[in-house]
């Protein structure tokens, strides 16, 4: 019996072809839509997340236990070196970097700005964050009192590689002191605090210019994918602040949360499309056969094998629709991985608010998962009312009135 059902279904639903085409093609275009907007949201998300593990903070970072409240040269690390040298045998790390850092003042012939001297060391840099991507211009290179300096800074004093910048600031003595900077690269980590105020130099050359030991350091981070680190941390190094990645930036977190929102909203947009045009599509084709309806049930069909097969039509239009639109999606969602979509007229605003001009998508499993499960759901859902409509024919009445 069900499979004569089903081959009913199957041959109802492509009764009438262009109407029932017409929503296949609309779930189809709509679904494939829906999926490379998830894909370019999260992978937009994702980015920023990689880049600001990787240009700065990682996965846990540590501090004095008052230097984010005043982030003071006298508020560093002491025995940094060897923190750092115990944190990296430690299980589950990747990688460990340390730096230093301090606020002042950066000034060129005609313009100055606030910023801050990272001292770095580029070796570990790169095996931390592989910084090298971050370059825009320039060359990785701090020979001759050379120095690498945010995108956004280097706009506002008008730098270039090759020009000379002054950068002022107090020592651990209290003395103003000042050094003589060569720009020889320009980063853009899409970090915003980094790429307004960074001047990298090396923490070496940092170190002497403030007047402390080499083995101190302002922050220490960690690369890891060990959830339970944070916590072995705050318990060995209980002198220190220890923080993870989204306490330091809750931006990144509402970021998240936001992505997660409007991919819902999306999501429900277009359920309620798939939900409209299969209800449209059944409830129309149900119109055209009352008549055969109303038969099947004077010769003594039972209700439940009709709405089984008018499920199984609604399930048929929603699968075909299903697949059509992961093969679109598919399709888009790789063309965006590989090539991305280019925003770089809006170059300007993007950078400043910390995106890429350049926004590449993600594929994710539970893209299609979901949608399959929510479009058979609206499938399904769809039928009630037309349905609704076929219990409560009187099989008498419907056959006399179409003699």
């Amino acid at each position: 019996m069900f499979r004569l059902i089903l081959k009913m279904a199957w041959k109802n639903s492509f009764l009438r072809l262009s109407r029932t085409l017409l929503v296949i093609i609309m779930i189809a275009v709509s679904m494939s839509m829906m999926l490379a907007l998830q894909g370019l949201y999260d992978g937009m998300a994702e980015n920023m997340l990689d880049k600001n593990k990787r240009s700065d903070s990682g996965d846990i970072t540590l501090y004095a236990k008052d230097y984010r409240l005043n982030p003071e040269i006298k508020n560093s690390i002491l025995d940094a070196q060897s923190i750092k040298e115990d944190i990296a045998k430690m299980n589950g790390v990747k990688a460990v970097m340390m730096r230093l850092n301090a606020d002042g003042l950066a000034s060129t012939a005609r313009k100055s700005s606030f910023a801050s001297i990272v001292g770095i060391d580029l070796a570990e840099e790169e095996k931390f964050g592989e910084f090298s991507e971050f370059l825009n211009s320039g060359a990785l290179n701090f020979s001759k009192r050379g120095a690498l300096v945010g995108i956004e800074l280097a706009k506002t004093l008008k730098l270039r590689i090759g020009s000379k910048v002054i950068f002022s600031t107090q020592d651990a003595s209290g003395e103003i002191n000042s050094i003589a900077l060569r720009v020889r690269g320009i980063v853009q980590t899409t970090n915003i605090r980094l790429d307004n105020f960074a001047i990298y130099v090396p923490r070496e050359k940092v170190s002497s210019f403030l007047a402390l030991n080499s083995t101190t350091a302002t922050q220490i981070s960690i690369s890891s994918d060990d959830e339970t680190l944070q916590k072995t941390l705050q318990t060995k190094y209980s002198q220190l602040d220890v923080k993870s990645f989204f306490e330091l930036q809750p931006m990144m977190q509402m970021m998240q949360d936001m992505m997660v929102i409007f991919n819902s909203i999306t999501f429900f947009i277009v359920m309620l499309v798939v939900f409209i045009g299969i209800l449209g599509v059944m409830y129309v084709s149900i119109l055209d056969r009352v008549r055969e309806f109303g038969i099947m049930l004077g010769i003594g069909m039972r209700y439940k094998y009709i709405r089984l097969q008018i499920i199984l039509e609604s399930l048929i239009i929603g699968f075909i629709g299903f697949v059509l639109g992961s093969i679109f999606g598919v399709l888009f969602l790789y063309y965006l991985g590989v090539y991305g979509l280019d925003l770089s007229e809006f170059a300007d605003a993007m950078q400043s608010f910390g995106y890429e001009t350049i926004l590449y998508a993600t594929i994710k499993l539970s893209y299609f998962t979901n949608t399959f499960l929510a479009i058979m759901m609206a499938s399904v859902l769809s039928v009630l009312l037309p349905l609704r409509k076929i219990k409560k024919l009187n099989p008498v009445e419907v056959i006399k009135a179409q003699i």
